[in-house]
């Protein structure tokens, strides 16, 4: 955080000036790697699984505190060999710890989630055994004790990585272990599949629009820069998502979201009345019941 006017606090600014692998016509002869590394600021790692690996082609966050490391999602395949999650994460903890000497012995790892499905945990596998790590398991009871959710799905909590703090939201609706992170550093929103530029399904209409409720209060007194969910799947045309399965999505918006789009989906979950079914628009399609 840097110092604003009157004395408040801004979020450090980092990159988004990148383009997303999304998948090749022809998977197998597909010539990128199997994660895309992109360094939003020297502290903060996102990456993305490559669609010709798996069509979800989830993004995962890595952030860097004084003490230890967060990685958020574990992406959708299970196999380190056609998916190395584990080495790429082992590489980009040894160059941060080259630049940071200060950092503590065993320096730690923390493995959470946006939430519980499976193309978001099938690599935790990869961390098991791995000196210095927990793995926060998937299922409600386990975050709500990982990280003290007492009032769940109610109250915030607090994860202090050493020097860089997030907020924890809880963010059920989508998923029943919905958990929302951020990061008072970078004032990334982190929303899993709750809120990202593609199909929005809603599991438990009642429990998804008490989050975003939650989710409009927090930003309203809180500094938001940039909303980052794990998947993109529209089209740059409004309104228009990529069928699900696609591999290959060659024009594919921006990851990040906005506050105002949030609000968004508020008018458009109003409009719903809960009724089944899709209701679209320009920037994501919500799904309720599918």
């Amino acid at each position: 955080m840097t110092s604003g006017d009157g004395g408040r606090e801004r979020p450090v600014p980092g990159n988004l000036d990148v383009r997303w692998h999304a998948g090749w016509p022809s998977p197998k002869h597909d010539p990128a790697p199997e994660i895309q590394v992109h360094r939003y600021d020297t502290d903060t790692v996102i990456l993305r699984q490559n669609k010709s690996v798996h069509y979800e082609a989830p993004f995962m966050f890595l952030l860097f505190g004084a003490e230890r490391a967060l990685l958020l999602d574990t992406g959708a395949t299970e196999e380190e060999r056609y998916f190395p999650l584990r080495s790429t994460v082992d590489g980009l903890v040894a160059e941060w710890l080259e630049r940071h000497p200060q950092a503590p012995a065993g320096y730690g790892l923390l493995v959470a989630h946006t939430h519980g499905h499976g193309d978001h945990v099938a690599g935790d596998g990869q961390f098991a055994g791995r000196p210095g790590t927990t793995v926060v398991g998937r299922e409600p009871a386990e975050v709500v004790e990982a990280f003290g959710l007492k009032e769940w799905p109610e109250g915030l909590g607090e994860l202090d990585l050493g020097g860089r703090v997030l907020d924890l939201i809880p963010g059920p609706g989508h998923q029943q272990a919905g958990l929302v992170f951020h990061d008072r550093n970078t004032g990334l929103l982190f929303t899993g599949d709750s809120f990202y530029p593609g199909l929005l399904y809603v599991q438990d209409v009642a429990a998804f629009s008490a989050t975003l409720d939650r989710l409009l209060a927090f930003c309203a007194a809180n500094p938001v820069t940039h909303i980052l969910g794990c998947h993109i799947e529209m089209t740059t045309t409004p309104g228009e998502e990529y069928p699900r399965g696609t591999t290959y999505q060659p024009d594919e918006p921006p990851l990040q979201l906005t506050v105002g789009q949030l609000r968004t989906l508020r008018e458009v979950l109003d409009a719903a009345e809960g009724r089944p079914g899709l209701h679209p628009s320009d920037d994501f399609t919500v799904l309720i019941g599918g």
